[in-house]
This record gives C-alpha cells, sequence and structure tokens, in this order.
C-alpha cells in the first residue's frame, strides 16, 4: 500500500528546516536529511513512502537539486531510504528495526505508584445508585434466556437519542451494544477486513486498536498528525486514501488520542468524499467525543456527511463515564448492523443485560455527569499544563481543547528510556513508541490529565529529577511494558 509525498507536501512539513538547531555547523544537504530523519522519528512522515524526485523536491524548496541528491544520498548511507534506480526512493529505518505496538499487560497492585498510563478516570458518584436502579429492572428480563446480539431496546434507543441530538438522525435499528468500543473495533474489523487487507491509521494513535489490526494481519500505513493545533494535514490525508486506496481507514476525530486534535468539519466532509471515491470504509472512534472542554463547540459527526454506508462509527462508557462499565457500540446502517450481530456469536453471544441497564440509567443523567466530569478535566488539565511549565520548561505542549490527555514533546528523543527510569521512582508512563509503528516517536509522551491534580503534580516533580539523573546515569535495564488504555 506504497502512496507518495509530493514535493510541495514535504516542504510544507520539513518547514524552516534550514533554520533547525546545528545549521550553521552543517552543510545544506546534510541539514536536509537531518529534518527528513526527524520527520520519520517522529512519526509526521510514514514509513515505505514514496519521497518526491530530486528535481520535483528542489523546486519546492527553491534549492539545487545537487543538494538534494547529497541530502538523498546521506539519508541512504544512515539506513533511512531504499532507492531503485527509475521507480524511486521509499523511507525507512536502519536495520529495519521494528517496534511491536501491543500495550497489553497485568498492572501492579501497587498504591503508591501514579500511573499515567491508563487515561481515564475513576467512577462517577452516579454509578452506585444507578447500578441500584438496574438491579430494580432487571426482573423484566429474567423470564428470557438473557441474550440480546444487538443490545436491549432501551440502551439503543437511548444511544441512538444521543446521536440524533448531536445532529445526526439515528434509529435504535442502526446501533448494536458491545462489551466497551474495543469490542466494537475487533468486531468491524471482522466484519470488514480480511487477513492482509490494508488500513490507513493516523500517527499516533491508539496502541489497543494498533494491536487489534496486527491480529487480523493488517497491512498498516499511516498518516502523521503535527503537533500544532490543525493535527491533519488535508492535502496528505486525503492523498493517502486517494493513492493507497485502503480497505479501512481509522480515524480519531475528536480529540484524538493522543494528541487532542479536533478535526476541522471542512476536512470530515472532504475525507467522507474521499473514501467513497476510492472505496474505502471508515471507522470512526468517537471515544472522546462527549468530553469538549473550554466550552469547545463539536463540529458535525463524521457519518453527518456519509450518504454511502461508509461510515462506521464506534464509541462507549469507558471515557466519560467508568472504565469497569464495559459498554460500548456502534453506528452503522441497519442492514450492517444486523450482519455485526451475525458475525459475534463467534465473539460472545450478547452484553450483559445488568451492565447495559446500568449503562441507561447512567445516560439518563448524561447532562449532569458529563458537565461534571468536564469542570473536573478542566482543572486537571490546568494543573498538569501549569507544573510541566514549571518543572520541565523545555518540554512542549500543545494544550487539547478537550480529550483526557497531553501530548507531549520532550527535549531529546528519550521517551522509553524516561519510562524505564520513572517507574523506579513510582510513575507509570506511556512512552511515545507505543503509539507508533517500527520504533518511532521517541521524543513523545503521552501525559492523561484523569488523576486528582495533586498526583498529577507530584508526578511531574518525579519525572523532573528522572530527567535530569537521565543525562548523568546508564541506561535502565528493560522493563515489561505497561497497560495503555
Amino acid at each position: 500500500m506504497t502512496s507518495q509525498v509530493r514535493g510541495v507536501q514535504l516542504a510544507r512539513l520539513l518547514g524552516q528546516w534550514h533554520a533547525l538547531p546545528g545549521r550553521r555547523r552543517s552543510p545544506d544537504y546534510a541539514a536536509l536529511a537531518a529534518a527528513v530523519r526527524g520527520l520519520l522519528a517522529d512519526g509526521r512522515l510514514p514509513l515505505g513512502v514514496r519521497l518526491p524526485a530530486e528535481r520535483e523536491l528542489a523546486e519546492a524548496l527553491r534549492i539545487s537539486r545537487t543538494t538534494v541528491t547529497a541530502a538523498y544520498r546521506e539519508l541512504r548511507e544512515s539506513g533511512h531510504l531504499a532507492s531503485r534506480r527509475g521507480a524511486g526512493s521509499w523511507t525507512m529505518l536502519p536495520g529495519t528495526h521494528r517496534m511491536a505496538s501491543t500495550g497489553l499487560w497485568t498492572p501492579l497492585d501497587d498504591r503508591d505508584m501514579i500511573d499515567l498510563g491508563v487515561a481515564a478516570l475513576a467512577a462517577p458518584p452516579q454509578l452506585v445508585p444507578a447500578a441500584r436502579a438496574a438491579t430494580e429492572d432487571l426482573p423484566h428480563y429474567l423470564g428470557g434466556a438473557g441474550y440480546h446480539p444487538t443490545g436491549i431496546i432501551e440502551l439503543r434507543e437511548a444511544v441512538a437519542r444521543a446521536y440524533t441530538e448531536r445532529g445526526l438522525p439515528t434509529s435504535p435499528e442502526q446501533i448494536m451494544v458491545t462489551s466497551g468500543t474495543q469490542h466494537a473495533l475487533d468486531l468491524v474489523l471482522r466484519l470488514a477486513l480480511s487477513p492482509g487487507g490494508g488500513v490507513l491509521v493516523e500517527s499516533p494513535t491508539y496502541p489497543n486498536a494498533l494491536a487489534a489490526l496486527s491480529a487480523r494481519r493488517a497491512r498498516i500505513s499511516t498518516h502523521g498528525l503535527a503537533m500544532d493545533d490543525l493535527g491533519w494535514d488535508a492535502d496528505l490525508l486525503l492523498g493517502s486514501i486517494r493513492q493507497a486506496r485502503p480497505k479501512l481507514a481509522y480515524l480519531i476525530p475528536e480529540f484524538q488520542n493522543p494528541t487532542g486534535h479536533l478535526m476541522a468539519t471542512e476536512l470530515r466532509e472532504r475525507l467522507v468524499a474521499a473514501a467513497h471515491a476510492a472505496g474505502t470504509d471508515l471507522v470512526i472512534d468517537e471515544s472522546f467525543v462527549d468530553l469538549p472542554l473550554d466550552g469547545t463547540p463539536l463540529p458535525p459527526p463524521v457519518a453527518t456527511f456519509d450518504r454511502h454506508s461508509r461510515v462506521i462509527s464506534i464509541g462507549g462508557m469507558s471515557k466519560p463515564y467508568w472504565g469497569g462499565l464495559r459498554i460500548g457500540w456502534v453506528r452503522a446502517s441497519a442492514p450492517q448492523v444486523q450482519r455485526l450481530a451475525a458475525a459475534r456469536v463467534g465473539v460472545d453471544m450478547a452484553s450483559p443485560v445488568l451492565d447495559q441497564l446500568v449503562a441507561v440509567h447512567l445516560l439518563a443523567e448524561a447532562a449532569t455527569i458529563v458537565a461534571a466530569r468536564r469542570a473536573q478535566l478542566a482543572a486537571q488539565r490546568d494543573a498538569l499544563v501549569g507544573a510541566l511549565a514549571e518543572r520541565l520548561p523545555d518540554w512542549r505542549v500543545s494544550v487539547p481543547r478537550g480529550g483526557v490527555t497531553l501530548w507531549v514533546e520532550l527535549d531529546g528523543p528519550v521517551s522509553s528510556a524516561l519510562a524505564r527510569a520513572a517507574e523506579e521512582v513510582g510513575v507509570r508512563l506511556a512512552p511515545g513508541p507505543r503509539f507508533g509503528l517500527d520504533g518511532t516517536l521517541e521524543r513523545f509522551l503521552r501525559l492523561p490529565f484523569t488523576l486528582p491534580a495533586a498526583d498529577l503534580v507530584e508526578a511531574v516533580g518525579r519525572l523532573a529529577a528522572v530527567r535530569y539523573d537521565l543525562d548523568r546515569t546508564g541506561r535502565p535495564q528493560w522493563r515489561e511494558p505497561s497497560v495503555i488504555a
């Protein structure tokens, strides 16, 4: 699923490459090669993508072709570029280095550990009353077998109503209840993706989505996200879909995990049109759609622009409510929901009825619960941003307008080493490479703001001490990876 980046696109990604640190000590070709390597390391330039011809890039950068030729030669020598005469040059990493993306493990029961690997809130106070009310509703279902492959009607109606209130008319027949959002994604992949099928994802993206795609033996290609507020490069994203024509594209347009970016309305509309033209189905993860902060208005759902059943939306209760309530859903056309229900019997028969009843009662109080969650998250986000500015001022933070995480650019490619060292001082981290492919993103770190403000400030203090020590001590021993959620 090879795609190509055009000269003007690469020039835009490179930005002020000639003004990078150390530029005065390097010739032009070396500075250009270093800038391309930086894009690869950050995940903004995918691996396996064909770079523009030397003449095309020279014209886009307004430099000599000789400079580009020398830069490409240096990239080949460093193992970052593979070329074949007459066919072009493709990006790669030295030594065919590759890093797995699975994020599953068994967490330690250490109460002194500040766990910043899991981006989820504790349960709201309304959960216990909702559970009690659900048990009172349960006798209505005890006379039957308890199997509801698409979900109980009360919950499907509640979820459909929420979509309709967002401006996307939805009927209960278009909703399938699942055992969490990850389960929803797995079912969609089982239905829509054959082993070896092509899938486009963002870089960085949710690690457990990468794990699900790897389990389906998908051929994954990436679209790199920028650190700035725009996030998605529209030309590159749409160009990747048109060129590679993947079977699926998995995207998180609302407060993207981990960057917190929010996709603009115009790009959503163009995305659906491009997907239809390319024959690509869009799997839209709406896990964070209920969590805009600071009064940020939400664009219409991506499915609003769908006229050809190309968009399948997934969501759930984990982020705005509680991760321990394993309730998710799929929104699709009614025929797609029926096909998903038929495919589900190979995985499980149905979601627990009692859990679904709890979800119904929580959704009935959504306005109150979610408003409190937003206020809590905004305060904790600001506390985390303030602590980082005070203790680690060289780290670059783009403050998100929603969601639950910061995507932090570190002062060096030390993310994995920092995570290993932080474990020794009681802080569990999700290092940048866990959110990408092939070992990139070492200059980045995801920091959730789902813990109390005091814990976040304490964690930053410990990280500041660890970061200082990293420059003075040897490399820590490798530890088992942590769960990412």
